[in-house]
């Protein structure tokens, strides 16, 4: 690939290059170190057991030492790299831009010397095989692709502390993601809202009375237990007087005796779950209560209307069964296009699982064993820019698959282990501004024999902060 006789490919080795410089521009202390380990763990040939093992690799020209320090005693400015994701160009659904948030642990089950971590929820195959371990949970917000792919832009993470209140960090990442998108003219007046998906982790209807005042729509996973009200009803003369009805009847999920007529339903033949029926409901909202996360709401509790979708598919791929999905849109007023897209890029969230995947299978972002939670985040950074240069390399990288691999199908994408493995072949022609190492002489180092006068400080694993269930509690607490 010596001659680029493509102007596709020359524009796309020009973005790829301005990326690399504005990223090694975010970078200031041990910022040469911190670039070249990026390019050491983009060019190794296969998963990451270790990122010491990167150190011996061409591309990373000094030693071990300044890997290690670059993710102990390293600056990365996140906020210029938050600006610099949101800046590269966005895929969207028929021109708009739908996100996805979702929290995956870092799991630091034997790390009793490492701060500020959390007991984590780890999934198992099945329900009886769940645990509860410790580790460092973060919170990802990642674009979605329309295609059936294991691609996702990554926009930010953020990492949960024991402090936290988990609810009110993804508003705020959510906000934060959403105002950089307007900033960078992502999203101008007009456009249509941006979709923020997510699972039923989430409470999504507080979420959309927090973002109320943002142009996104939210559409979550219910519980199949939850009960909500339909919209109040026409207010009638009473001679007897009293307060009009501020809900109406009860819509139980899990009662179809309680459903009316849904006001929506569609019917579409797809390939991979056969015969999708989606029922939706308008104006659909929670009765809340001044407790948990209302319990400081200090004026009367609001109504937060919605679409709620009942999403019944005919079988799962493999042909498993397939329960019904319950899915709440902000959105009033869906018309039948509406509910298809508010389903159908529900189901693109499950593209981010890859991702998660991708990052700890391949990419090692899980496998350091370091101490600080801070070196974590640098890693984690790390680890973000270079799958997204992985990505912009994308249409670039030829397929260099090995003999026992499928054949990509013409006009499909590679997916990024693929990309990776061509990426060595691509740095000759990208703009490399990390400057050459100097001469060093490694330190003495502990004597040998002697012990560690230091030793390090056990941390508590911590818990998440929660909100008192009742104000009676909340009294109780001062």
């Amino acid at each position: 690939m010596s001659v680029l006789t493509s102007v596709g490919e020359r524009d796309g080795f020009a973005e790829l290059s301005r990326f690399r410089t504005a990223f090694y521009g975010c970078l200031s202390a041990r910022a040469d170190a911190f670039f070249e380990l990026t390019d050491a763990l983009l060019c190794a040939d296969g998963p990451t057991r270790t990122p010491v093992e990167l150190s011996l690799l061409a591309e990373h020209q000094r030693g071990y030492g300044s890997l290690y320090g670059a993710l102990n005693h390293g600056r990365l400015d996140t906020d210029d790299l938050r600006d610099l994701l949101v800046s590269l160009p966005m895929p969207r659904f028929d021109g708009r831009i739908v996100l996805t948030v979702d929290v995956s642990p870092w799991l630091r089950s034997d790390a009793a010397c490492s701060p500020e971590r959390l007991f984590c929820h780890v999934h198992g195959r099945s329900r009886e095989a769940a645990q509860i371990i410790p580790g460092w949970p973060y919170s990802f917000v990642a674009a979605l692709t329309p295609d059936r792919t294991s691609w996702t832009q990554v926009l930010d993470a953020v990492r949960l502390g024991p402090t936290d209140d988990a609810a009110a960090v993804t508003a705020d990442q959510l906000r934060a993601v959403v105002e950089r998108l307007i900033a960078a003219s992502q999203w101008q007046p007009g456009d249509r809202n941006i979709l923020v998906v997510m699972d039923a982790g989430y409470d999504v209807m507080r979420l959309a009375w927090v973002l109320r005042d943002l142009p996104v729509e939210l559409v979550g996973r219910l519980r199949s237990d939850r009960v909500l009200r339909l919209p109040k009803p026409p207010r009638v003369y009473d001679p007897r007087g009293g307060r009009p009805a501020k809900h109406g009847k009860e819509f139980s999920l899990a009662r179809p005796a309680s459903w009316p007529e849904p006001s929506v339903m569609t019917v579409n033949d797809t390939p991979r779950y056969g015969n999708a029926e989606a029922r939706a409901w308008d104006r659909l909202h929670p009765k809340l209560q001044q407790r948990s996360a209302w319990i400081d709401h200090d004026s009367e509790l609001p109504v937060i209307e919605g679409t709620l979708i009942r999403l019944n598919v005919d079988h799962l791929p493999g042909d498993r069964d397939a329960p019904p999905v319950w899915l709440w849109s902000s959105a009033t007023g869906a018309t039948p296009d509406d509910v298809d897209f508010a389903w159908s890029c529900y189901l693109r969230r499950f593209d981010l699982e890859h991702t998660f995947r991708l990052f700890k299978q391949s990419l090692g972002w899980t496998r350091p064993r370091l101490r600080d939670p801070q070196a974590a985040d640098r890693w984690t950074w790390l680890v973000i820019a270079a799958h997204t240069q992985l990505r912009l390399a994308g249409p670039l990288a030829a397929d260099r698959r090995k003999p026992w691999e499928k054949t990509t199908r013409p006009g499909t994408a590679l997916t990024p282990t693929r990309v990776r493995r061509g990426f060595r072949h691509l740095r000759p022609h990208l703009a490399c501004p990390a400057r050459a190492p100097k001469l060093s002489r490694p330190g003495p180092g502990r004597p040998p024999g002697s012990r560690n006068r230091h030793p390090a400080t056990r941390h508590d694993v911590g818990k998440t902060l929660k909100r008192p269930a009742s104000i009676t509690e909340r009294d109780e607490r001062g």
